[in-house]
């Protein structure tokens, strides 16, 4: 049950994470692209031009949201690394991803607490703590996962966080590779997302599927009693 409620707090997370996204840039006045504009624009308070790290106009009218939203996924990467510890093997590499699986979550906390353009020092923590902490968690998961893990789960751990950490090293540098200051920024900050995302619903199912396949050795035996 543990580990359930662990799966099933990521997949929650992330899940309104996107929706919340998707409401929140659809009602921008101005179009708001993925590629120009960070993900903080979302939940910037107020609508003034922005000079950093690239020219751009930011108006959000459902910032409130947005930043409900960073609070929310964070919170319940949080729950998820807490509650779903079977997931990782014993020792100090696992407890060391988890603790910076967990500082990631609380980065989005952070982030949706202080929108940039009301406490940017505060912001910026939570930043770093995603982008730097939580991705190097995410390539430290991907040995310290248990060995009932299948094993393409787990070095595709250490692949999206070694991606997402060059993604982070090249959003700092100011080199976007064609994809916009917010597309690289993506880079660096979605595949924990989806990482999250995918090791829930692979715990979800594969905790069904193995309830399922018990199911009729338990009524067998019941039946054998009688």
């Amino acid at each position: 049950m543990k580990a359930r409620i662990g799966y099933v707090a990521w997949v929650a997370g992330v899940t309104q994470f996107f929706v919340a996204h998707g409401i929140v840039e659809s009602a921008w006045n101005r179009p708001y692209s993925w590629a120009r504009n960070n993900i903080s624009d979302l939940g910037n308070a107020h609508c003034a031009m922005q000079s950093e790290p690239e020219q751009r106009y930011v108006c959000s009218p459902e910032h409130g949201l947005m930043n409900a939203s960073f609070v929310t996924v964070g919170t319940l990467l949080i729950v998820g690394v807490v509650f779903a510890g079977a997931l990782w093997r014993t020792g100090a590499t696992a407890m060391v991803a988890r603790c910076l699986l967990a500082c990631a979550g609380l980065g989005f906390v952070l982030a949706g607490l202080a929108p940039s353009d009301v406490h940017e020092n505060q912001h910026v923590l939570g930043a770093l703590l995603i982008m730097a902490m939580g991705n190097i968690g995410l390539v430290l998961t991907g040995v310290g996962l248990a060995d009932d893990v299948p094993g393409p789960l787990r070095w595709a751990s250490s692949l999206l966080g070694a991606t997402a950490i060059t993604a982070f090293g090249l959003f700092l540098s100011g080199r976007y590779l064609g994809l916009g200051m917010g597309g690289m920024e993506r880079v660096a900050v979605f595949p924990l997302l989806v990482w999250a995302l995918s090791i829930g619903v692979h715990g979800l199912f594969h905790r069904a599927n193995r309830m399922q396949d018990a199911l009729p050795r338990g009524h067998a035996a019941r039946v054998a009693g009688n």
